[in-house]
Protein backbone atom coordinates (compact mmCIF):
# COMPACT_ATOMS: atom_id res chain seq x y z
CA UNK A 1 0.00 0.00 0.00
CA UNK A 2 2.89 2.28 0.87
CA UNK A 3 4.48 1.98 -2.33
CA UNK A 4 1.57 2.49 -4.24
CA UNK A 5 0.98 5.75 -2.54
CA UNK A 6 4.63 6.78 -3.27
CA UNK A 7 4.07 6.13 -6.56
CA UNK A 8 0.71 7.78 -7.07
CA UNK A 9 1.84 10.76 -5.72
CA UNK A 10 4.87 11.04 -7.77
CA UNK A 11 2.85 10.66 -10.84
CA UNK A 12 0.53 13.42 -9.12
CA UNK A 13 3.88 15.36 -8.92
CA UNK A 14 5.18 14.98 -12.71
CA UNK A 15 1.61 15.49 -14.17
CA UNK A 16 1.70 18.34 -12.34
CA UNK A 17 5.01 19.94 -13.49
CA UNK A 18 4.27 18.97 -17.04
CA UNK A 19 1.09 20.89 -16.88
CA UNK A 20 3.21 23.84 -15.47
CA UNK A 21 5.78 24.08 -17.90
CA UNK A 22 3.23 23.71 -20.62
CA UNK A 23 0.99 26.95 -18.94
CA UNK A 24 4.30 28.51 -18.85
CA UNK A 25 5.47 28.11 -22.18
CA UNK A 26 1.88 29.08 -23.53
CA UNK A 27 1.59 31.99 -21.37
CA UNK A 28 5.19 33.06 -22.46
CA UNK A 29 4.53 32.76 -26.21
CA UNK A 30 1.15 34.31 -25.46
CA UNK A 31 3.15 37.30 -24.31
CA UNK A 32 5.48 37.05 -27.04
CA UNK A 33 2.73 37.21 -29.48
CA UNK A 34 0.84 40.25 -28.01
CA UNK A 35 4.27 42.22 -28.12
CA UNK A 36 4.82 41.57 -31.54
CA UNK A 37 1.26 42.66 -32.85
CA UNK A 38 1.10 45.48 -30.32
CA UNK A 39 -1.90 43.98 -28.79
CA UNK A 40 -3.59 43.63 -25.05
CA UNK A 41 -6.17 41.70 -24.17
CA UNK A 42 -9.55 43.22 -23.90
CA UNK A 43 -8.13 45.79 -26.22
CA UNK A 44 -8.73 46.65 -30.06
CA UNK A 45 -7.26 46.72 -33.31
CA UNK A 46 -8.53 47.88 -36.87
CA UNK A 47 -8.71 46.03 -39.65
CA UNK A 48 -8.50 48.51 -42.39
CA UNK A 49 -9.51 47.02 -46.32
CA UNK A 50 -9.05 48.44 -49.80
CA UNK A 51 -12.63 48.29 -51.44
CA UNK A 52 -12.85 45.88 -54.19
CA UNK A 53 -11.85 47.89 -57.65
CA UNK A 54 -13.72 46.34 -60.18
CA UNK A 55 -17.29 46.72 -57.71
CA UNK A 56 -19.52 49.98 -57.99
CA UNK A 57 -20.43 49.72 -54.51
CA UNK A 58 -18.66 51.39 -52.07
CA UNK A 59 -18.44 48.80 -49.24
CA UNK A 60 -17.93 45.98 -51.44
CA UNK A 61 -14.44 43.62 -50.71
CA UNK A 62 -12.59 41.03 -52.50
CA UNK A 63 -13.70 37.67 -51.42
CA UNK A 64 -9.87 36.94 -51.16
CA UNK A 65 -9.42 39.98 -48.78
CA UNK A 66 -12.29 38.79 -46.72
CA UNK A 67 -10.41 35.61 -46.37
CA UNK A 68 -7.22 37.92 -45.07
CA UNK A 69 -9.28 39.53 -42.40
CA UNK A 70 -10.35 36.45 -41.30
CA UNK A 71 -6.98 35.46 -40.75
CA UNK A 72 -5.56 38.50 -39.34
CA UNK A 73 -9.14 38.73 -36.74
CA UNK A 74 -8.21 35.01 -35.67
CA UNK A 75 -4.87 36.73 -34.25
CA UNK A 76 -6.07 39.10 -32.65
CA UNK A 77 -8.82 36.60 -30.79
CA UNK A 78 -6.24 34.69 -29.77
CA UNK A 79 -4.61 37.43 -28.15
CA UNK A 80 -7.38 38.34 -26.09
CA UNK A 81 -7.86 41.72 -28.03
CA UNK A 82 -11.23 42.08 -30.90
CA UNK A 83 -11.22 43.71 -34.41
CA UNK A 84 -12.86 46.47 -35.91
CA UNK A 85 -13.33 46.31 -40.07
CA UNK A 86 -12.88 49.68 -41.37
CA UNK A 87 -13.66 50.64 -45.48
CA UNK A 88 -11.15 52.50 -47.34
CA UNK A 89 -13.87 55.27 -46.83
CA UNK A 90 -14.15 55.54 -42.85
CA UNK A 91 -11.97 57.66 -40.67
CA UNK A 92 -9.80 55.15 -38.53
CA UNK A 93 -8.05 58.35 -36.53
CA UNK A 94 -4.11 58.28 -35.77
CA UNK A 95 -1.60 55.86 -36.42
CA UNK A 96 -0.60 54.34 -33.62
CA UNK A 97 -3.70 54.92 -31.41
CA UNK A 98 -4.32 51.20 -31.87
CA UNK A 99 -2.77 48.65 -33.93
CA UNK A 100 -3.87 48.52 -37.40
CA UNK A 101 -3.55 45.84 -40.42
CA UNK A 102 -3.87 47.27 -44.13
CA UNK A 103 -4.48 45.16 -46.37
CA UNK A 104 -4.20 45.87 -49.82
CA UNK A 105 -1.54 47.99 -51.73
CA UNK A 106 -2.36 51.00 -53.09
CA UNK A 107 -4.78 52.73 -55.33
CA UNK A 108 -7.93 54.25 -56.36
CA UNK A 109 -9.77 51.52 -53.81
CA UNK A 110 -7.14 51.88 -51.08
CA UNK A 111 -6.33 55.56 -50.39
CA UNK A 112 -5.32 54.37 -46.72
CA UNK A 113 -2.31 52.20 -48.43
CA UNK A 114 -1.40 54.89 -50.58
CA UNK A 115 -0.88 56.94 -47.54
CA UNK A 116 1.26 54.72 -45.80
CA UNK A 117 3.47 54.18 -48.61
CA UNK A 118 3.77 58.00 -49.74
CA UNK A 119 4.52 58.94 -45.55
CA UNK A 120 6.03 55.87 -44.08
CA UNK A 121 7.63 53.21 -47.04
CA UNK A 122 8.97 56.25 -49.47
CA UNK A 123 11.30 53.65 -50.39
CA UNK A 124 8.46 51.52 -52.33
CA UNK A 125 6.33 52.75 -55.55
CA UNK A 126 3.75 50.71 -56.59
CA UNK A 127 2.35 50.98 -60.57
CA UNK A 128 -1.20 49.61 -59.75
CA UNK A 129 -1.67 49.32 -63.07
CA UNK A 130 0.91 50.91 -65.85
CA UNK A 131 -0.92 51.56 -69.12
CA UNK A 132 2.21 51.40 -71.02
CA UNK A 133 3.11 48.01 -69.88
CA UNK A 134 0.06 46.49 -69.24
CA UNK A 135 1.26 45.11 -66.08
CA UNK A 136 0.96 45.63 -62.91
CA UNK A 137 4.21 45.95 -60.05
CA UNK A 138 5.78 47.85 -57.31
CA UNK A 139 9.77 48.52 -57.23
CA UNK A 140 11.73 48.52 -54.11
CA UNK A 141 15.64 48.35 -53.61
CA UNK A 142 15.78 49.32 -57.67
CA UNK A 143 14.23 45.65 -58.34
CA UNK A 144 10.97 45.54 -60.20
CA UNK A 145 8.80 42.87 -58.89
CA UNK A 146 5.67 42.21 -61.83
CA UNK A 147 2.57 40.15 -61.74
CA UNK A 148 2.39 37.10 -64.28
CA UNK A 149 0.30 34.75 -64.11
CA UNK A 150 2.95 32.57 -62.72
CA UNK A 151 4.03 33.88 -59.80
CA UNK A 152 2.74 36.90 -57.82
CA UNK A 153 4.15 39.07 -54.66
CA UNK A 154 3.28 41.22 -51.60
CA UNK A 155 5.34 43.47 -49.35
CA UNK A 156 4.30 42.59 -45.86
CA UNK A 157 5.63 45.43 -43.19
CA UNK A 158 5.45 46.26 -40.45
CA UNK A 159 6.21 50.21 -38.89
CA UNK A 160 5.48 53.03 -36.32
CA UNK A 161 3.79 56.36 -37.07
CA UNK A 162 5.88 59.50 -35.87
CA UNK A 163 4.96 59.36 -32.41
CA UNK A 164 5.29 55.49 -31.59
CA UNK A 165 2.49 53.82 -30.26
CA UNK A 166 0.90 50.64 -31.58
CA UNK A 167 2.68 49.43 -34.75
CA UNK A 168 0.84 49.29 -38.35
CA UNK A 169 0.97 45.78 -40.36
CA UNK A 170 0.47 46.49 -44.16
CA UNK A 171 0.01 43.70 -46.51
CA UNK A 172 0.27 45.13 -49.97
CA UNK A 173 0.04 43.06 -52.72
CA UNK A 174 -0.55 43.19 -56.59
CA UNK A 175 -3.77 40.77 -56.78
CA UNK A 176 -6.11 40.12 -53.43
CA UNK A 177 -4.98 36.67 -53.50
CA UNK A 178 -1.37 37.93 -53.05
CA UNK A 179 -3.06 39.92 -49.92
CA UNK A 180 -4.50 36.85 -48.57
CA UNK A 181 -1.02 34.80 -48.82
CA UNK A 182 0.62 37.83 -47.20
CA UNK A 183 -2.04 37.25 -44.41
CA UNK A 184 -1.41 34.08 -43.76
CA UNK A 185 2.47 34.14 -43.82
CA UNK A 186 1.93 36.43 -41.20
CA UNK A 187 0.19 34.27 -38.99
CA UNK A 188 1.99 31.34 -39.97
CA UNK A 189 5.39 32.98 -39.57
CA UNK A 190 4.99 35.95 -36.89
CA UNK A 191 7.15 33.25 -34.35
CA UNK A 192 10.06 33.65 -36.33
CA UNK A 193 9.80 37.56 -37.08
CA UNK A 194 9.39 38.21 -33.46
CA UNK A 195 12.79 36.17 -33.41
CA UNK A 196 14.32 38.39 -36.07
CA UNK A 197 13.40 41.83 -35.46
CA UNK A 198 11.97 41.55 -31.73
CA UNK A 199 8.65 43.83 -30.33
CA UNK A 200 9.73 47.21 -31.51
CA UNK A 201 11.63 46.99 -34.65
CA UNK A 202 10.09 47.30 -38.72
CA UNK A 203 10.88 45.12 -41.25
CA UNK A 204 9.69 45.14 -44.70
CA UNK A 205 9.56 42.26 -46.75
CA UNK A 206 8.79 41.04 -50.22
CA UNK A 207 6.85 37.51 -50.39
CA UNK A 208 6.56 35.91 -53.57
CA UNK A 209 3.71 33.07 -54.38
CA UNK A 210 4.60 30.60 -56.79
CA UNK A 211 2.43 29.46 -59.69
CA UNK A 212 -0.86 31.29 -57.61
CA UNK A 213 -3.32 29.41 -59.68
CA UNK A 214 -2.55 25.55 -59.53
CA UNK A 215 -1.09 26.43 -55.04
CA UNK A 216 -2.99 29.08 -54.19
CA UNK A 217 -1.17 30.63 -51.34
CA UNK A 218 0.62 27.20 -50.40
CA UNK A 219 4.07 28.07 -52.11
CA UNK A 220 4.75 31.36 -50.53
CA UNK A 221 8.35 32.33 -49.84
CA UNK A 222 10.72 35.17 -48.69
CA UNK A 223 11.75 36.80 -51.95
CA UNK A 224 13.89 39.68 -50.19
CA UNK A 225 14.71 41.54 -46.82
CA UNK A 226 13.59 45.46 -47.91
CA UNK A 227 14.03 46.78 -44.69
CA UNK A 228 16.97 48.82 -44.81
CA UNK A 229 15.42 50.67 -48.41
CA UNK A 230 11.90 50.94 -48.32
CA UNK A 231 11.70 52.85 -45.14
CA UNK A 232 13.42 56.40 -46.84
CA UNK A 233 13.90 59.40 -44.83
CA UNK A 234 11.87 62.37 -45.07
CA UNK A 235 13.28 65.00 -48.43
CA UNK A 236 14.82 68.11 -46.29
CA UNK A 237 14.30 71.00 -48.48
CA UNK A 238 17.33 72.63 -50.05
CA UNK A 239 18.54 75.77 -48.22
Amino acid sequence: MGDLLINLLASVIAGTAVWLAGFLLRRRRLSRERAFFGLTAGGSCLLVVSRHASSPREFSVHRRDVAALVELATIARECGAHADRVGESQPTGEIGRLTEFCVGGPGDASPRSATHVRTILRGVKYEYFDEEKRRLSFTVGGIEYVLSPETSYVLLARFWGPVGGHPVFFVGGLSAGSNLAGARYLVAHHTDLYQTYGADRPFALVLRIVEPAAYGTDLTELAADVTDVAFQPIPQPAE
